[in-house]
């Protein structure tokens, strides 16, 4: 690999917005999906791999926006199945992003445990009744994480085959 071919950078680069992009699933911060499609975005551009390039680009643009919505619908449906209303999910969200601050990393998930545990305790004024939301609303985290999870190692094994095949 000669790093003094332009072509050979962007693949490079492109390849590391992708792994950047596969790590922002449990990195806060990093948008997971918008970095994986980058990638390919800027290796479609710019790396020389012509119409088939484009090609790529294309079902990469369709798995991040399937994966974008299917990450929020899929879990909120089930949410709304059970009962934990929005309301809830905003305080476990806040709690969160303020926990991220005080303890890196960690204090995201601590935060929004603390928020969505707390609203469903005022809300049903119960710690017995409070608790099954809040596994509930872990569960559905969860499932949006794998979900993004699949879409970004979806896009990434379309890159992957683009590359062997351009």
């Amino acid at each position: 690999m000669d790093l003094t071919d332009s072509q050979t950078v962007v693949t490079v680069v492109a390849g590391l917005a992708i792994l950047a992009g596969l790590a922002g699933v449990v990195v806060p911060g990093l948008p997971a999906l918008p970095l994986c499609w980058g990638g390919v975005l800027l290796w479609a551009v710019f790396g020389g791999a012509g119409l088939g390039g484009w090609a790529v680009f294309a079902a990469v643009t369709l798995v991040a926006a399937g994966g974008a919505v299917i990450k929020y619908a899929w879990p909120g449906r089930n949410l709304k199945r059970t009962g934990v209303p929005t309301s809830t999910l905003l305080a476990g969200g806040v709690l969160g992003i303020v926990g991220f601050f005080v303890v890196p990393f960690v204090g995201l998930v601590l935060g929004f445990v603390a928020g969505v545990w707390a609203a469903e305790r005022l809300r049903l004024g119960s710690n017995q009744l409070a608790w099954p939301s809040t596994v509930q609303a872990l569960k559905a985290a969860g499932l949006s994480m794998l979900v993004e999870l699949l879409a970004g190692l979806l896009i990434a094994a379309l890159w992957v085959a683009g590359l062997l095949l351009t």
